[in-house]
């Protein structure tokens, strides 16, 4: 299991090449939700996402020879996104690899830092070909099967136990569970009483899935909102979560789409469904929990163009 100790060592590490993002209590939702609400706002983070954070603690932990050898990942948008700015950053050689159901801009932001990007057809293959050139040479950096990696993404989980005021209950969405894992054991240290409430979006149901079986397992990928998208969690990330997530709420697509159009309205920020999903989730919350709730989001990302916010939109006759 990831302690705080090795969150906090991953914070002083990754301190000097990526953004403390504000966390703020948002009036726009309180009202919105009823409840009082506030914000970890990532997606002002480097690269549009908490993403940076893993890669950065990765890239920095190499060793001369894997930085030499290039470095390899697979992404619905966002980790890729970050390795590859990361990478060009710490003049590392990338690859990234991707389904071709993939955000165009998501593909475009990584060949333009400077990333050689692989697409597939699916994100099932896209795992393949990412372990086939691990096996042939390249230094993987896995989007979540890494207690590296975890431990970057926990420092979302520390800073927000040290800048939030009073919470109860903290949502943050699953795609292969490397965030959650991280900011719940950060959270269990620092914040103790606080639960931490998972969110899928129907069909990428991967940690819903394996908490059911009792282990990871592979599942069938349909959601639009690939970032979370993955065809199975890990053993890791599966035992953090089992361990000290409350539940795993899963919401469909339409909602998740409703939630980006709410929390532009509402909170005055420009998410991605990955973060939109954390809305129609935060409202079953307040009513289980009732008086007294106070919630937490990550707003894990913005990286959605608005030709595609929209175009969802439409599909689901929300404009």
């Amino acid at each position: 299991m990831i302690g705080i100790t090795d969150i906090e060592a991953a914070a002083r590490r990754i301190a000097d090449h990526v953004v403390r993002t504000p966390t703020a209590p948002s009036p726009g939702l309180t009202a919105l939700l009823g409840v009082p609400v506030a914000a970890k706002l990532e997606l002002l983070q480097r690269t549009g996402s908490f993403k940076a954070r893993g890669a950065t603690a990765k890239l920095l932990s190499l060793s001369e020879a894997e930085r030499a050898a290039g470095v390899v990942a697979v992404s619905g948008g966002n980790h890729g996104i970050a390795l590859a700015v990361m990478a060009a950053a710490l003049e590392v050689k990338a690859t990234v690899v991707m389904p071709r159901t993939a955000p165009a801009r998501s593909v475009e932001l990584a060949e333009r830092a400077g990333a050689s990007v692989r697409l597939t057809e699916g994100m099932d293959s896209a795992f393949e070909l990412m372990l086939r050139l691990r096996d042939e040479g390249l230094t993987l950096v896995h989007p979540f099967d890494d207690p590296v990696v975890i431990a970057g993404q926990g420092t979302v989980g520390l800073e927000f136990a040290e800048d939030a005021e009073e919470l109860t209950d903290v949502l943050v969405s699953i795609g292969g569970g490397g965030l959650i894992a991280g900011v719940a054991a950060a959270l269990r240290a620092r914040r103790p009483r606080v639960r931490v409430w998972g969110v899928e979006t129907e069909g990428a149901e991967a940690m819903s899935a394996a908490l059911r079986a009792g282990g990871p397992l592979p599942v069938a990928v349909s959601s639009l909102v690939t970032t979370l998208s993955a065809p199975s969690v890990s053993r890791l990330t599966y035992d953090h979560v089992s361990a000290l997530v409350e539940e795993v709420l899963v919401v469909p697509d339409r909602e998740a789409v409703r939630g980006c159009l709410d929390l532009a309205g509402h909170a005055k920020v420009w998410a991605e469904p990955a973060a939109g999903c954390l809305l129609p989730a935060a409202r079953q919350v307040a009513a289980r929990v009732g008086a007294g709730a106070r919630l937490g989001l990550v707003v894990c990302g913005g990286n959605a163009a608005p030709g595609d916010l929209f175009g969802w939109a439409r599909r689901f006759g929300l404009l």
